[in-house]
C-alpha cells in the first residue's frame, strides 16, 4: 500500500498547526537568539536562527537542522546537550514554504536554496560572512562577546533536516574544498527524503566514496518518517561497515525530546525520554568522536565474532538495533 499521497494531503492541512511554538522551557543562558541572512532567488532571506555558546572556548561547531514544518525551537534540548558539551551551536529555522523554492525540503527544487546554505560554510573563514555577522550580531544583542568561530564542524539534521545536512556537505565536497576538510561528520536523524527530487540519493552518492562519517539513529518506519525513506536511502547507497542503530519503538519525535509541542505529539508519538536519551548520547559520542578523530567504543557495534555473539548491539543504545546495509 502507498502511503506517500495520503501523507502529504495531511501534511498540507495540518501544516499550520505544525509550526505551533514549541513549548517554553527554562531560560537557558547558552542560547543567543538572532537572525542570519540567506540569499534565494531575487531576494535575502532573514532566518531566525538559535545561536547556543558553551562554557569556555569550543571544541568545534556544530549545526543542527530541524526538520519539515518545524522550527529551530524544536531542537532547542538537542541543541543545550551539545552546547554543554563544549560545543558552539547554530540552529536556523528553514521555510518549509516559498513560492521561490527557498525551502528546506524540496518542493519542486530547492538545490540553488541549499546552495546558499552551503555558502554560509563556504565563507565561514571570512569574519565578514554570513556565520560571524549573524554570531557577532546575535552576541551584541546580549551583550556578550562572540567567540570565534571554531575550525572544524559536525552537522546534524533530523527528518527533512537529515536530507539538508546531507546535501549542503556534498556542495561543500564540490564546491568548497578547504572547508569541506573542515567538516568532520553527519549525524541524520531518522531522515527523510523529500516526496520530490533526489537530492538525498545525489549527495549520498557523492559522499559515500569519501572518508567523511556519515551516522544514522533511525525510528520504526511511519509515516511520519515517510516509512523510514531516508534510512532506506543510506542503507542502500552507503557502502559502510557500520551504518548507524534503529531504535526499538523509536519515534519520529525523539529527536526533538522536550521541545516538541502537541501538534508533533499528536502526529507522530510522544518522545520517550530513554530514547531521547541514548539520541543524544550516540549523536554527541559520534560528534565527540568525528572531532577527535577517537573511536569510543561504547558507540560502536564490537568487531570481534565472539563479541557480536555476546553483545549484537552497540553497548550505549543495547536495546536497539544495528542497521543492516541493503
Amino acid at each position: 500500500m502507498n502511503f506517500r499521497g495520503p501523507a502529504l494531503a495531511a501534511a498540507a492541512a495540518i501544516v499550520a498547526c505544525l509550526t505551533a511554538a514549541a513549548p517554553a522551557t527554562a531560560a537557558d543562558l547558552s542560547r543567543l537568539p538572532g537572525v542570519v541572512d540567506i540569499p534565494c532567488a531575487a531576494t535575502t532571506l532573514h532566518q531566525g536562527v538559535d545561536w547556543y555558546l558553551p562554557t569556555g572556548v569550543p571544541k568545534g561547531m556544530v549545526w543542527i537542522q530541524h526538520g519539515f514544518a518545524r522550527t529551530h525551537s524544536n531542537v532547542a534540548q538537542l541543541a543545550t546537550t551539545f552546547a554543554a558539551g563544549g560545543y558552539l551551536v547554530f540552529a536556523p529555522a528553514l521555510p518549509f514554504i516559498d513560492l521561490a523554492g527557498c525551502t528546506l525540503q524540496n518542493l519542486g527544487d530547492n538545490t540553488r536554496f541549499l546552495d546558499s546554505v552551503a555558502r554560509l560554510f563556504g565563507t565561514a573563514a571570512d569574519p565578514e560572512g554570513a556565520l560571524s555577522r549573524s554570531l557577532a550580531a546575535a552576541a551584541a544583542d546580549a551583550g556578550r562577546l562572540p567567540p570565534p568561530l571554531p575550525r572544524d564542524f559536525v552537522f546534524v539534521g533530523h527528518s527533512a533536516g537529515a536530507e539538508a545536512v546531507e546535501f549542503v556537505a556534498h556542495r561543500l565536497h564540490v564546491a568548497y574544498p578547504d572547508t569541506w576538510h573542515r567538516l568532520r561528520g553527519l549525524v541524520l536523524l531518522d531522515p527523510v527524503k523529500s516526496f520530490l527530487g533526489d537530492n538525498t540519493d545525489r549527495a549520498l552518492a557523492d559522499l559515500d566514496p569519501t572518508d567523511l562519517p556519515i551516522l544514522t539513529i533511525a525510528a520504526q518506519p511511519s509515516l511520519c518518517n515517510n516509512l523510514g525513506s531516508g534510512t532506506d536511502a543510506v542503507q542502500h547507497r552507503l557502502n559502510r561497515p557500520f551504518l548507524g542503530i534503529r531504535l526499538g519503538n523509536g519515534l519520529h519525535t525523539d529527536a526533538e525530546g522536550t521541545s516538541s509541542d502537541s501538534m508533533g505529539n499528536l502526529l507522530c508519538g510522544t518522545p520517550d525520554v530513554a530514547n531521547t536519551s541514548v539520541l543524544q548520547v550516540l549523536a554527541r559520542g559520534w560528534s565527540d568522536d568525528f572531532i577527535a578523530g577517537t573511536k569510543t567504543a561504547d558507540y560502536y557495534p564490537a568487531t570481534t565474532a565472539e563479541a557480536v555473539t555476546a553483545a549484537p548491539a552497540v553497548a550505549a543504545a543495547p536495546a536497539a538495533t544495528i542497521l543492516p546495509a541493503n
